[in-house]
């Protein structure tokens, strides 16, 4: 029962930037024909990424991953990675315009490559200042966001990317920020408090929140207290954006508390 009190007093912290009577309709992929294709951690498709203006330096990088082809396939109740219906069409163009973003799909359908492409896209790197944070739960998957961080930002030298978890010195960290502050920075949520409430972390210039596996984090109740500081070390005014590839209606309003504005954040939800 203390748990219980303690969680219901906890959510009542959250930031809810919700208007009552206003509601945001939600865009709900259709499904479209397709095989799903991969490799590495991110499945993308270099042709039909033209059409959303991507800057050079990232279609180049697409393409020397070897996506040059779209997918094609005949399973009509299956989305591909690069149907004109997928997540990828769905969600990059409303992403890389700096809106708020709720997107839930499948694992392999392509959403690490939603908001790795839009932040790459939007991100103007400034010396000393962390523009971008991304959080997960699990050290393997932040060192493989930040792997594909890397991979697409090849021709984008200017931009630095690092990750943060636990089991590293912290010293190593404190040491990796204070000589060469990055400008994306990814990391589990224990390390990156740790590193915020010590100062050698700045996140007043934070323009873009992602959390991946949103679900998983923000279902433990420590976790989430662990984001919601985080998230308060941030500028109000930024873009969020989170991902999963499980949302259950009971922790969907909880992410929509951390929107700026629901009213106008663009949600996509697959139902399978």
């Amino acid at each position: 029962m203390g748990e219980a009190r303690d969680n219901d007093a906890y959510e009542e912290e959250l930031l809810d930037y919700e208007e009552e009577d206003e509601k945001a309709p939600d865009s709900v992929a259709s499904k479209a024909a397709g095989e799903s294709a991969k490799k590495g951690y991110v499945g993308i498709h270099s042709s039909g990424f033209r059409d959303f203006l991507l800057k050079p330096e990232l279609l180049r990088s697409i393409v020397d991953s070897g996506f040059e082809h779209p997918s094609e396939g005949k399973d009509s109740s299956a989305p591909i990675l690069f149907a004109s219906s997928s997540v990828q069409h769905e969600c990059i163009p409303q992403a890389i315009l700096g809106m708020d973003v709720i997107c839930q799909a499948k694992s392999g359908m392509g959403k690490t490559a939603v908001f790795v492409l839009s932040t790459l896209q939007q991100i103007e790197p400034v010396a000393g200042q962390v523009a971008a944070l991304v959080l997960c739960h699990t050290r393997e998957l932040a060192y493989q966001i930040c792997h594909e961080f890397e991979r697409f930002s090849t021709y984008l030298p200017d931009i630095k990317v690092a990750v943060f978890y636990g089991g590293v010195s912290i010293k190593t960290h404190k040491d990796l920020l204070k000589n060469e502050c990055p400008h994306i920075v990814v990391g589990t949520p224990g390390r990156i408090l740790a590193l915020a409430r010590d100062k050698d972390l700045g996140l007043k210039h934070v323009r873009h929140f992602i959390l991946d596996e949103c679900d998983k984090m923000l279902e433990s109740l420590d976790m989430r207290r662990d984001v919601q500081e985080i998230f308060k070390m941030t500028p109000h005014d930024k873009q969020v954006m989170m991902f999963s590839a499980t949302l259950s209606k009971e922790i969907r309003p909880v992410c929509k508390k951390f929107m700026q504005d629901v009213m106008f954040s663009y949600r996509l939800q697959l139902e399978f």
